[in-house]
């Protein structure tokens, strides 16, 4: 992040970084629920595919669960090399 955004939020009125903070955690936690949304669709249309019963067959079970399993494990690194490339575009800006 630029350091001159992160000097200017020193500057603000404490109201106004706590408003801030909360939409931050406002986007963080749609953000959390579109990912989830689109892990239950993608998982239930590639694995679930009779309706003959209440509940889903094994064979459908262990499909979403290797499913979500992949689906997280790539979240996770995706944020992981965000968060690296992130580091590393604030040391070169010292």
């Amino acid at each position: 992040m630029d350091k001159n955004i992160i000097s200017d939020l020193d500057n603000f009125p404490e109201e106004d970084k706590q408003r801030m903070s909360t939409m931050a955690d406002q986007f963080q936690i749609r953000d959390s629920l579109r990912m989830y949304n689109s892990l239950v669709e993608k998982c239930f249309k590639e694995c679930v595919n009779t309706f003959y019963r209440k509940s889903m067959t094994k064979q459908e079970e262990t499909c979403v669960l290797r499913c979500a399993q992949k689906y997280l494990r790539l979240s996770m690194q995706v944020g992981l090399r965000f968060s690296d490339l992130n580091q590393g575009s604030s040391t070169t800006d010292k």
